[in-house]
């Protein structure tokens, strides 16, 4: 046997057997993956990357679980108003706003993202916050599972009981109670969109006597709120 023969066979060998790993890898990743998303069908998921990063800071974390049946119904329209219109119509994914993200990023300013309510509950519940093509990836997968084990409606339960609605504060019974000094369950239109206001920068943004930006986002979801109830850009939650 040739030298270079010899030198060959070693080298294919680890090469399979790094792609045997690369599999099997995989696999129990996509196992683990369906059946945790399946659990938390039924289970409030019990806590989050986001909550370990506010503990790790030296922060106490506020959270409190409510069903969808017992938050107001305008909760649910503010963050479809503010966050996601089309959440009742796309399949997790709502490409349009991705493209208008993009070229309004490629021209400048303020980054700005093109995310559904969908993939940042994948995001809040089984990731990290931040960028990167790997938390990306892991998002895209999430949001197809939840999509299509979970459905709308668990969907945006969750979504409403983990989404950081303050510093330390997780979901909007505590965000409520913070705020306003009463449950998610008896919300007016305007505390409602003020708690949506807060939710794409809840460490630097107040949901009581807001200013400048967050209080006119605020003032807009209110007068959106009314175009989701009368579309009924809900009815699938409802």
């Amino acid at each position: 046997m040739a030298r270079g023969e010899r030198q060959r066979k070693p080298t294919r060998g680890w090469v399979r057997r790094i792609a045997g790993w690369t599999v099997r890898a995989a696999l129990i990743f996509v196992v683990l993956s369906v059946v945790v998303v399946g659990i938390y069908r039924f289970v409030p998921p019990p806590f989050t990357l986001t909550m370990a990063g506010d503990i790790f800071a030296g922060r106490s974390v506020t959270k409190s679980w409510r069903s969808l049946d017992d938050i107001d119904p305008d909760m649910a329209r503010a963050v479809i108003a503010g966050e996601d219109s089309s959440f009742c119509s796309h399949h997790g994914f709502d490409y349009s706003a991705i493209a208008a993200a993009a070229i309004r990023n490629a021209s400048g300013g303020r980054i700005r993202g093109g995310s559904t309510i969908s993939q940042q509950t994948a995001k809040n519940v089984f990731l990290w916050q931040g960028g990167g093509y790997v938390r990306k990836a892991g998002e895209a997968w999430f949001t197809l599972l939840i999509e299509a084990i979970w459905g709308k409606r668990r969907i945006m339960e969750v979504y409403l009981n983990v989404a950081e609605t303050g510093i330390g504060t997780y979901g909007v019974e505590a965000g409520a109670r913070r705020y306003f000094g009463h449950g998610a369950g008896r919300l007016t239109e305007r505390e409602a969109a003020r708690i949506a206001a807060v939710l794409p920068l809840p460490k630097k943004r107040a949901g009581i006597a807001p200013q400048g930006f967050t209080r006119r986002y605020g003032n807009t979801i209110v007068r959106r709120i009314g175009v989701v109830r009368r579309e009924r850009l809900d009815a699938c939650v409802r």
